[in-house]
């Protein structure tokens, strides 16, 4: 069995329950099976009672809001952010989750899973070339880049994008790194890795952008 991601761990542990009830979407994958396999065999090892919400072809269970409002923490994988912001759209999930938000529920996720509770980010929903994403749920004021180190066309687009307007400044992260909000301010950056970094990148006012490192905390 593998090992529980730290980053998972991380996210069960903020919602300070000793067995949080956790809900796995991976809408973006369009609810790919062996997702559902790998997370649940992660949530085994922990003492998580674990569900989770798929809406391909249909919704799983009768209820998506009731079963998402009950949960300590929600978590999102990742692959198509534009495919999944539609998705939730269209069952009503986007206004779910802002409850999910306000009521204090643990939500967390990887690269689109991230991505989606700011107002936009970058993207290869479209295609192979990255290009912006305007349509977050704007849980989270500005924007987000995940893969911002490993990716060569990552950290230049976003920069781009900043500094012309397309996206408002934001916060992007290093694989293996994960921007910590509570409510909606910056608590830190958390990673499962040393030398991995978050980044604060914002219009420099003169057509470009500044990128500021942002310490990570390594976890446990």
């Amino acid at each position: 069995m593998a090992a529980l991601p730290a980053l998972v761990g991380h996210a069960l542990d903020l919602s300070g329950r000793p067995a949080p009830r956790t809900c796995v979407l991976n809408t973006a994958n369009g609810d790919d099976p062996g997702s559902f396999v790998r997370m649940y065999s992660w949530l085994s090892a922990t003492s998580a009672r674990a569900s989770h919400l798929q809406l391909f072809p249909m919704p799983n269970v009768a209820d998506p809001q009731d079963l998402l409002l009950s949960q300590d923490v929600i978590f999102v994988g990742g692959g198509s952010v534009a495919n999944l912001a539609a998705v939730w759209r269209a069952h009503g999930l986007d206004r779910v989750m802002r409850q999910a938000w306000q009521d204090g529920i643990v939500l967390a996720g990887v690269s689109a899973g991230a991505l989606c509770w700011f107002e936009g980010g970058t993207t290869d929903s479209f295609g192979l070339a990255l290009r912006p994403f305007t349509a977050g749920l704007a849980l989270l004021a500005g924007s987000y880049c995940p893969h911002y180190s490993s990716e060569p066309r990552r950290r230049p687009l976003y920069q781009s994008l900043v500094a012309d307007g397309t996206l408002p400044g934001g916060i992007a992260c290093d694989d293996g790194t994960a921007a910590h909000f509570a409510d909606d301010a910056l608590a830190g950056i958390v990673a499962d890795r040393p030398d991995v970094f978050g980044y604060r990148v914002e219009p420099d006012g003169a057509g470009g952008a500044a990128e500021t490192r942002l310490p990570a905390r390594l976890l446990g």
